[in-house]
């Protein structure tokens, strides 16, 4: 399938792999690469630029197909290296850059210069246009069924996608509530050139966490996760554990009162307690809604095939009769 994502990004097939903290480590993305999509390597869980460099080259070993690096942005008593991280991207030869979070328009001249191309993940048609006006190459529209931070809007995928062709001339995929054919041959439809995976990629064999992620993952419904820092405005869709039931009781308690320091326990430095040891009440963990719809847990190649497969016979064959009719 060709689409303006497959071409801009020299991919075979229009899918990527969001960076994920913690899971975007070389094994995922040079899986999803393999598998004719785009993997992405997680900068900012690796840290450090020393650190980034032996990843990327890491995944080097296992994939000789693009790959990217994810670069969030965030505010920052002590922000990360970010000029050390750009450094070496640049320096390592990788060629696809996924930037979220603050507006990365700093580092898109050097990106651009070392003819990198830019995919920004956005959760608003005006943060979109934002990006596209920066100079971004492409867009990660995410809806508010996404697992992480779906922003504050609260706008479904449903509508965001249609409101996102309507207003963009740069390609943009769909991200956020996306599992299978379906999901990918809807975003075609909504005018997204391909999805972005995130929680998806996570219950599949190479995933590098822990078996009991991939098992929350799998016997999750899409009822099960929750939205919590919502009194912050720090939103992040996370999926339900006892500390998770916790920290609600907190924003229920404290109220407008609450702080980041009330509730930093469930939200600090848990990731490597869940996704390596697989502690999972640790604390609270991104996971989007799309759990419901996650059935089995495949290699990679075998998930991306059969979405492919099933992506042809839904628009060769079932919307053909439609249109035929």
């Amino acid at each position: 399938m060709k689409t303006r994502i497959t071409e801009l990004f020299g991919i075979e097939h229009p899918i990527i792999q969001g960076g994920m903290h913690y899971v975007g480590l070389a094994e995922m993305a040079a899986a999803v690469s393999n598998a004719g999509g785009l993997g992405i390597i997680t900068g900012l869980t690796q840290g450090t630029p020393e650190k980034l460099a032996n990843e990327i080259a890491r995944c080097r070993e296992m994939t000789d197909k693009p790959f990217g690096v994810n670069l969030t942005f965030l505010p920052s008593v002590t922000p990360p290296d970010y000029p050390g991280l750009v450094d070496c991207i640049i320096k390592s030869g990788v060629k696809v850059v996924e930037t979220a979070g603050n507006n990365p328009a700093k580092w898109l001249p050097q990106l651009k210069e070392a003819g990198i191309k830019v995919i920004h993940k956005c959760t608003s048609v005006r943060h979109s246009i934002k990006a596209q006006e920066i100079g971004c190459d492409a867009v990660s529209v995410d809806g508010f069924e996404c697992g992480g931070h779906p922003g504050e809007d609260d706008i479904p995928n449903f509508i965001l996608l249609p409101r996102a062709a309507d207003e963009l001339e740069i390609p943009f995929v769909a991200s956020g509530g996306m599992a299978d054919a379906r999901s990918l041959v809807a975003s075609l439809a909504m005018g997204a050139e391909g999805m972005n995976m995130g929680t998806r990629f996570i219950a599949t064999k190479e995933a590098p966490v822990h078996e009991n992620v991939k098992q929350a993952i799998l016997g999750a419904s899409e009822l099960d996760t929750r939205l919590v820092m919502r009194p912050l405005r720090n939103t992040e869709r996370v999926l339900t554990n006892d500390a998770v039931e916790r920290l609600l009781e907190k924003e229920k308690q404290l109220g407008a009162h609450i702080k980041f320091e009330d509730v930093a326990g469930e939200v600090a430095g848990v990731y490597p307690k869940i996704m390596t040891q697989g502690t999972m009440d640790a604390g609270a963990w991104s996971c989007g809604m799309v759990a419901g719809l996650v059935y089995d847990i495949p290699t990679v190649q075998e998930l991306v095939d059969r979405i492919m497969s099933e992506a042809d016979a839904l628009i060769g064959e079932r919307l053909a009769r439609f249109a035929a009719a």
